[in-house]
Formats: structure tokens, sequence, C-alpha cells
């Protein structure tokens, strides 16, 4: 720097100011005029806004967020901002929109080496009866919930008012713009809705902010970790943190594997809540007025009904034997094992029938063997019954207008039927040791087929007490507000996906074959009334099932495969329809399909849709309009 360039020291620019004269607006000394007089914004001078709602101020913060990630903030002691495996302490998300004052932060730490940091509080609580892993921070304006959650739960979702951007310290951002609303939190037969924002992170399930905190007036003592919720009636309810953080220690199988070589003890462990109740009879309304319909055990053959199991066999048909397979000594002693189990209630007997099927053995969940007759020849010469089951649509029907609902499971259903005296013969089968038939119906074989709810209640159980029908009470169901049926979950307010069922649709790979993507379609089409449009959605699919069609998944199948799935995980409520009430139809037709809905009362009762033929793709735009219309009438 030369000689003659002017420098200003730091006691000049004190002198100076103390030359300015005070402002008589804001009693301060500064150059110009004064901006608290014009109502001008104090850090951009704009006269539209002020400073809460000024946009430089978002762009800023995530500046000085950047820039001070390593660095404490002034105030607060320093926290250590990277765990041992080098993860990022904290995730920082602004608002977009210029019109919130207060940008939106959430804070993510690990769970498993924070969780005794004494600035972390974690909960569990329980949405929608799963176990869920929450992080109480104090720190952040909103609540999140784990995307990877919502798919796999098929959570209801709907988009925000308000669009959020998270941006991270590495300056990746994302834009939050679905939301969970009145999501119920469940605590000690406490609800506690959430309005849960979708946010892709791991360690926990769900971020509890101040607006969860203030709508539930929750107090924090953070040194004890505990939290203090307003429940229903004013009850105040005690979160424990240290009562909550019950978080497993999981490791891989092949650690475990290693730590046993190595000489670690290993333990099985069967765990259970001795929290909660085992189901019983006497505290049953209704039920338990019928303790003999729930037997431990079955006694003996079922009693002689109206309606007995027959086998009906084709014109000509003579008498089928197949000879035993070889069977492994494990095999050969579950076999006596099953076969005398069977003698001794009544369910079998020696035989000397011309008839004999294979015995097979199938390995059940548990480990167990569970004995299975093949009956695949004698089924190929039995006259089918043409017993049509009902559709799944009209038994949805008859449930509209329920409210409580209860399931009841036979117990050993089959064995509750007997076979006409006539027919035992033909359900012989070979062994090793000996020739046996069956007195009731096997398996694998064809032809096997609130006031008000407890008045219905006590009908059911009265007639399987006069016709010696017995239930297994632990898979009986009593009193519900909501029941699963058929891969639905059926409520008063009306019908939704299983989420269970959904969750196999959403692990689906892409098909590598024609089978994969039959299969695919068949369970998807399974929920088709909750999608709108599904069949020209899948029309990209639908067309590799034609014949002398080559497989080549392109990009319009994969992104008709990702759609389908994206729509039934967020499929919605279905309403069950009102008899007297108007109903309203809506039709459309598109380049390549026609689709249709059926609403009453403004909510949706189902979907439909299907392809254009051949020939409907030469029709002009109003005969495809009418077209949609006579679909709609016929189906409706």
């Amino acid at each position: 720097m030369s000689s003659k360039t002017p420098t200003t020291s730091i006691e000049s620019v004190g002198i100076v100011c103390s030359e300015r004269p005070k402002c008589k607006h804001c009693r301060k000394r500064h150059p110009g005029s004064c901006r608290l007089n014009d109502r001008a914004c104090f850090r951009c001078g704009s006269l539209d806004h002020f400073i809460g709602d000024c946009p430089e101020s978002v762009e800023l913060e995530i500046i000085q967020n950047l820039r001070s990630d390593n660095t404490p903030m002034r105030g607060r002691l320093p926290k250590n901002t990277r765990n041992d495996h080098g993860s990022q302490r904290t995730i920082r998300n602004t608002i977009v929109r210029s019109e919130a004052k207060v940008p939106a932060r959430a804070y993510a730490t690990r769970a498993r080496e924070e969780a005794s940091s004494p600035d972390v509080i974690m909960g569990t609580f329980t949405l929608y009866d799963t176990s869920v892993i929450a992080l109480i921070d104090l720190g952040s304006t909103h609540s999140y919930i784990c995307m990877n959650l919502v798919f796999s739960k098929a959570l209801p979702v709907e988009s925000t008012e308000v669009v959020i951007k998270v941006s991270n310290p590495s300056g990746k951002s994302v834009i939050v713009e679905k939301v969970c609303k009145n999501c119920p939190l469940m605590f000690r037969n406490n609800c506690f809705p959430a309005d849960l924002m979708l946010l892709s992170f791991d360690e926990f399930d769900i971020i509890l902010g101040m607006d969860w905190l203030t709508l539930h007036d929750a107090i924090v003592n953070c040194k004890r970790k505990i939290i203090n919720l307003k429940g229903q009636n004013d009850e105040i309810v005690r979160i424990e943190s240290s009562e909550l953080n019950g978080l497993p220690a999981v490791i891989s199988i092949l650690k475990a594997r290693s730590y046993m070589k190595k000489g670690y003890e290993a333990y099985f462990a069967y765990v259970i809540d001795s929290k909660v109740s085992e189901k019983k009879i006497e505290s049953m309304p209704v039920v338990c007025e019928y303790f003999d319909v729930f037997p431990k055990e079955l006694t003996g053959l079922p009693p002689i009904r109206e309606v007995e199991f027959g086998i009906d066999l084709l014109p000509g048909m003579t008498p089928i034997s197949i000879a035993p397979y070889r069977m492994a000594p494990i095999e050969l002693k579950e076999l006596k094992s099953q076969l005398q189990e069977l003698t001794d209630r009544g369910f079998a007997r020696p035989s000397f029938s011309p008839w004999g099927a294979l015995v097979l053995f199938v390995k059940k969940k548990d480990g167990t063997m569970r004995m299975c007759i093949d009956y695949h020849p004698l089924n190929k010469v039995t006259i089918k019954n043409k017993y049509l089951l009902p559709k799944i649509d009209d038994l949805f029907d008859q449930l509209k207008g329920a409210i409580v609902f209860s399931k009841i499971d036979l117990r050993s259903g089959y064995y509750q039927l007997r076979v006409k005296d006539s027919d035992i013969r033909k359900t012989a089968f070979r062994t090793r040791y000996e020739h046996y038939e069956i007195l009731v119906m096997p398996f694998r074989l064809t032809n096997a087929p609130a006031v008000e709810h407890a008045e219905h209640l006590r009908i059911v159980l009265q007639t399987m007490r006069e016709k010696k029908l017995y239930a297994k009470f632990s898979k009986c169901e009593f009193w519900l507000s909501e029941v699963n049926f058929l891969g639905h979950i059926v409520s008063a307010s009306g019908i939704r996906v299983d989420p269970s069922k959904i969750s196999s649709i959403l692990d689906w790979k892409p098909p590598m074959n024609v089978s994969e993507v039959r299969g695919f379609l068949g369970l998807a089409s399974y929920y088709r009334r909750f999608v709108k449009g599904f069949s020209v959605i899948a029309t990209p699919l639908t067309r590799l099932l034609q014949k002398d069609v080559r497989l080549e998944w392109s990009d319009k199948c994969q992104k008709s495969f990702d759609q389908l799935k994206t729509l039934l995980t967020e499929a919605q409520v279905l309403v069950q329809p009102k008899s007297g009430k108007e109903f309203v139809i809506y039709s459309d037709a598109l380049l390549n399909g026609l689709g249709c809905v059926l609403m009453q009362e403004g909510k949706v009762i189902a979907y439909a849709s299907r392809q254009l033929k051949p020939h409907e793709k030469n029709y002009p735009t109003h005969d495809l309009e009418l077209a949609a219309i006579v679909f709609t009438l016929k189906i409706c």
C-alpha cells in the first residue's frame, strides 16, 4: 500500500459516529433518513415488508449455518456435531414462501449414540397399532414422519399448505410438500393427534416439534427428561423418557455366529408383554353366556347334521391308488404321531378301501410339520360343485351402517363336518404303517367351501350351540370398531386397503417375465376400486400380456409400475353406500380408456375404469364421452 493511500482508523470512525446527532425516531446515531420513520425493512430497506418477513433473512441464515457447521453458537454450550459414524447432527429446514415469519427447523440425531445425551428426549408411541420411536425436539417448529414408515403402513397423505425447503450442512436441499394430518399418537390409552410432514430420515420414526408440544400444552423438564401433556378431560399425562427409550441392540446373524464361535454365551428368550392381559371369555359381554361354544379341544366326531360332505365322481371312474413315497426317519416318526392323534380323536380309522392317496409333509412357520394328503388325482375325477361364492363387493354392501364388528373362527373347522358314509372310502390314504380313511372333511379336497350387534352375536352363538359347532376363542375378536376382512379394513367410516397387503406390492421388484407381470397386476387389480383410472395407468403393463408380444421393460412400463404402487399406498377410504340417499356419478373418456367414479354426499364409494376396445379408438370425442356414460351406467 502506498503512502498516499487514504486510511481510516477505528478511532476515527468512533469520532465521526459520536458527532452525528441522535435520531428523534429511533434514538440512535446514523446517516441519512431513519428507516423506522419510513416503515421500511431494517435488513434490505424495502418498503414492501418488515424484517420479520424479509426473504434475505432466510438466505442469510442458511449461509451462516453452512459456515458455522462446526462452530458452537454463542450463549450455548458446544456440542459434538458428528458422532463416531460421521453423521451430521442437525438438519435445518426453511420455508420457501415469504409469508412465514419464522423459519421452520428440524433437528435429527443418531438414536443409539445419542440416547443417553442430556439434551435428547425420546419417546415411544403407538401409531395405528405400530410402535414408533419419536424424538421430542424443542428446536423444531414442525413435526415430521419418516417416509419409509408412511409407505410401509399406507398412511393417508395430503399436500401441505406451506412448502418446506429442507437444507442440510452439505448443501443439499429437499422440498417437503406432503403431510399426514391428524395422526393418532397413542400413549397409555390417550390420543395425541399430530400433523406429520413427510421427511427422509433413518434414526427415528417421527420428530415431534413445537407445533405438537404447543397443541397439547406440553410442559418439558429437560433435566429429568419428563414431559407433561394435557390429555382427555384435561388429565395430565406424564411421559418419562427413561421408560420410553427401550431401543434394543440388534446385530446381524453373521455377527451373532462370529460371537458364538469366539465362545460368547447365547440364549433363546421368549419375550412377552406382562402388562397386556390375556383375553378371557368371562370379560366379554354376551360371549360369556356361551362358554361351551369355546372348548379347549374338539371332543370327538361332530354330530350328524343336515349338511354332510360328499364326493361325486365322474361317470365310469375306477378307484385310484398310488404307492407311498419313501420318508426320512424324522418324517416317519411324525407320521406315526399324527396318525395316532387322528385315530384317538375318532377322525380317522383303518381302511380296506381300493382307493389310496399319498401322504406328504409341509413345514409350518413355527418349524413343525403338517401332514397333508395329496388328493390331486381324486380331485381330477370329482364333479365340481356349481355353488358360487358371493362377490366381495356384495359382502361389503352387507356391512353398510355397521359400527361394531366381531370375528369368529371355528376350531379345526374342517374337522367339524362329517363325510357321507358312502364316500368315506374315497378319502383313503396309504402309509408305510397301515391303510386309513378320513371320517371328517380333510384338507385339500375340492368343493371345500352395539345393542343390535349384541343381538346378532347372540343369534350366531346360539346357532353354534344348537348345531354343536365350536370356535377357538384365541382367534376370535369381539366388539371391534374396525375389522380386517378379505384384505380390507372395514370400519364405520368406510373401507380402506389393508396396509399389510400393500407392503408386498411396495416390495415388488420390476417383473422379469410375463408370469411376474401377471402376478403383479393380479394383486394390484384386487384393489382397483381404490385407484382412479386404474386401467388407463396399467395399459403399458397389460400390453405385455398380449399374445406374441415380446417382453420389453420400457420407461413407460416402469412409470406405470411405480405409479400403481404409489397410488395404492395413498388410496383413500371408500365410504359405504347408504340406501335412500342420492348417488352421483362422474364419467370421463380419455384417448386410451374410460373411467368413472360413484359418489354419495360428496364422498367416493368406488372407482372403475377400462381400456378402449380396438374399434372404440376410432370414435370421435362425443361418441367416446357417450361410451363412458354407457359404461358407467352398466356397472353402477
